[in-house]
């Protein structure tokens, strides 16, 4: 999978969610709106009550797909070579926009040695979507002014999640689908306040802004800043830190907010790794069944009972 650039990158909202009950074509791919994001689901069934074209990408016949005008129901875990056989398609019909292509783009040549390969009958043949379904999807999508691309964690949530949100971009920048009204890419967030907490930098690769740890001039502006010295090694993501326990590298862990033994995949993998700790320590406003395996169990204040800022999926900032 390759990767155009532009300008945007961060995984918030192109776009704002009044926006969207007034799109013209609605991409949306691993989502079930109506049930984890009920306002912006709302705003999705009135936008096809409008008459906006709804195209749903979903394993499972959810809500949405009552109101849509074609349902993709992909084989899970095959969204890559949906999204590369549509846009082989797209070039191939040259519905392409050559001048965001020129202007805003780069690397556009990398990116066709690798869906050039993602014929229709490929395509087909690894989603099990029809290959009728996925050039109508294509054709929708391309020649239609506002249309918008909706996704959440039915997209992130895999081993390959990070080439499914490229893919995503870079359908949307070869048809100019970004930089303009009621139509660019909108992920969905998952969790209350997550926007904000990786804007602030609660993330194990990143400052503060998406900087990375791993640069020397951002090292150097964040020390300055907060007058302390950083360590430029990036830390390990949750998945990994259950590794690290089994390998013997992690021998504590602080949990906050989060309830891995409940809601992780694999959850023994997670209880076997918790249980193997020296020292566990879990804070949260309920009791909850981490928190069963902790030494030491911490209160929280919830948001009601503390002054702070939220900020939504659409960027928006909240005291």
């Amino acid at each position: 999978m390759a990767g155009l650039a532009t300008s945007f990158g961060s995984a918030a909202m192109t776009n704002s969610i009044g926006e969207v009950e007034f799109y013209d074509c609605l991409f949306i791919i691993g989502s079930n709106t109506t049930e984890a994001h009920p306002v912006i689901g709302g705003k999705m069934k009135r936008a096809a009550r409008r008459g906006a074209k709804l195209i749903v990408v979903d394993p499972r016949h959810t809500e949405l797909v009552d109101y849509s005008v074609l349902w993709l129901p992909l084989i899970p875990g095959t969204d890559a070579a949906l999204v590369n056989g549509m846009m082989n398609i797209i070039i191939n019909e040259r519905w392409t926009d050559e001048k965001f292509i020129a202007e805003r783009t780069e690397n556009y040549d990398d990116l066709w040695n690798v869906v050039k390969n993602y014929t229709p009958d490929v395509a087909s043949r690894i989603t099990g979507v029809p290959e009728e379904k996925i050039r109508q999807a294509a054709e929708i999508y391309a020649n239609t002014q506002q249309a918008g691309i909706f996704y959440t964690l039915g997209i992130t949530e895999h081993t390959t999640g990070t080439a499914n949100v490229m893919n995503l971009a870079n359908l949307a920048m070869i048809t100019g689908h970004v930089g303009v009204a009621h139509a660019g890419v909108n992920p969905l967030r998952g969790q209350n306040n997550v926007q904000g907490a990786c804007d602030m930098g609660a993330l194990p690769n990143t400052f503060s802004d998406y900087r990375s740890v791993s640069k020397p001039e951002n090292i150097a502006l964040f020390e300055k800043g907060w007058n302390a010295k950083l360590n430029p090694k990036a830390g390990l993501r949750t998945p990994e830190m259950f590794d690290a326990i089994l390998a013997g590298d992690v021998s504590t862990m602080y949990i906050m907010g989060e309830d891995p033994v409940l809601t992780d995949a694999d959850a023994n993998h997670v209880r076997k790794a918790i249980s193997s700790l020296d020292f566990l320590v879990v804070q949260d406003i309920f009791m909850n069944e981490t928190a069963k395996y902790a030494d030491v169990i911490l209160p929280a204040a919830c948001y009601a009972e503390k002054d702070g800022t939220f900020t939504n999926t659409e960027r928006r900032g909240q005291w």
